[in-house]
């Protein structure tokens, strides 16, 4: 249960941090830039999509990846230092 928590915690957290700083780091377009914009949204969201279908196709998810890095660098930090 235990995992389960931490896996809906960072799935829950890792999309609002991201929004978090997308909002308050990007800035509102022109008028005249608006459209090419668009454009240039949907071709990036075709992008994630296909990266997304490839991820999922792994089984190797991004929650995973985090864990195993996470627990890598807890025992890199239990290495004996000289």
């Amino acid at each position: 249960m235990e995992r389960i928590e931490q896996h809906v915690t960072i799935s829950g957290e890792a999309p609002a941090v991201f929004v978090r700083f997308w909002l308050t780091s990007t800035l509102q377009l022109p008028d005249t830039a608006l459209a090419a914009a668009q454009t240039k949204g949907r071709e990036r969201y075709e992008g994630f999509l296909e990266a997304l279908v490839r991820r999922l196709a792994k089984r190797r998810t991004l929650v995973q990846e985090i864990s195993d890095d996470f627990s890598a660098g807890e025992k890199q930090d239990e290495l004996p230092r000289t």
